[in-house]
């Protein structure tokens, strides 16, 4: 017995064993063998050696993504400074007259209700001759909204946990307005108003100021009154996240489609076959009113969203106040 003790306490001073372990006095030998307890350091070390070197990879590939970052946001301010600069030097001195302007600005005053069937030149020109880059705006305001979606929006999807996140975030909530007795009466005079100046700004661009963008930026700006007055449940029976972004691409969808094919005629000296109307009546302009129908839709959810992403996080469908 005692042979069995100095034994013992010999590996446990050599290392190899845990006297803790096998503290009871039994003839069988329950603890694992020299071989096994080394073959467990081992697979230990090469577990710890393993982490070390996954973090050492992944600090290496970071300190290299921040100098690749700092490389290539160099070099981008760099080309647009030179780009830039280059275009200033192209530029006429200052006092002298650009006769590329001049030509420019001259047909649009001369042949633009002829050419455009509109008698607001600046809406023949944005929505006709300059359409590319209204396009363009239009697109920007969308994925702006896109962005702003995928920052803010709180749903299942994004959280940190599927559900424990969720359910705390629902139980938040937002202040709600739509108590306010004066707010609600002063809203339900002013919305009918609202409406009305909207839709009139919104067809009446192409024969006097208004258009695309104001008018939407008036009915955003009355959807936005109508959630703080009555809260967000009337606006997402209808506006919900779905019909939201279908109706946004389609809106976007035809603008790009129509000037397309407008492009494409024009570039190849053909008829585009869209009749330009009688000047000053409700329908002219060829495709100014439906375009501008279409970007003041856009700029009208563009509002909503930001609003409702900003305010409660969220647009239509799932009420996360509750």
């Amino acid at each position: 017995m005692k042979e069995k003790t100095k034994a013992l306490l010999a590996r446990w001073l050599n290392g190899d064993l845990d006297m803790l372990e096998y503290a009871a006095d039994s003839d069988e030998q329950p603890y694992s063998s020299r071989e096994e307890q080394k073959r467990a350091r081992k697979e230990l070390r090469d577990s710890v050696s393993a982490d070390a070197a996954t973090q050492r990879i992944e600090a290496g590939e970071q300190a290299l993504f921040r100098h690749l970052y700092r490389l290539a946001a160099v070099l981008c301010c760099v080309l647009l400074t030179v780009v830039l600069l280059y275009t200033v030097a192209l530029l006429p001195r200052y006092g002298r007259e650009n006769p590329v302007t001049t030509e420019v600005v001259k047909r649009y005053v001369e042949k633009g209700t002829e050419e455009t069937g509109a008698i607001n030149i600046v809406a023949g020109m944005i929505l006709d001759y300059r359409a590319f880059d209204t396009l363009g705006e239009s697109h920007v305001l969308f994925t702006a909204l896109v962005c702003v979606m995928a920052l803010l929006k709180l749903d299942k999807k994004n959280t940190r946990s599927e559900w424990e996140d969720y359910h705390k975030i629902r139980h938040v909530g937002y202040r709600d307005l739509s108590r306010d007795a004066i707010l609600r009466e002063t809203a339900s005079l002013l919305l009918p108003c609202v409406a009305v100046y909207a839709f009139y700004v919104l067809v009446n661009g192409q024969n006097g100021p208004g258009g695309g963008f104001s008018g939407g930026a008036v009915a955003g700006a009355g959807l936005i009154i109508t959630s703080a007055a009555f809260g967000f449940r009337p606006v997402d029976r209808v506006l919900t996240a779905r019909v939201y972004g279908l109706v946004s691409l389609a809106a976007l969808g035809f603008y790009s489609f129509a000037k397309g094919y407008v492009f494409f005629t024009g570039a190849n000296g053909l008829e585009n076959h869209i009749p330009k109307g009688t000047p000053g009546a409700i329908l002219s302009g060829g495709l100014i009113l439906p375009l501008d129908i279409a970007v003041g839709i856009v700029v009208a959810l563009t509002m909503y969203g930001f609003y409702s992403l900003f305010r409660r996080g969220n647009i239509g469908g799932d009420d996360l106040s509750l």
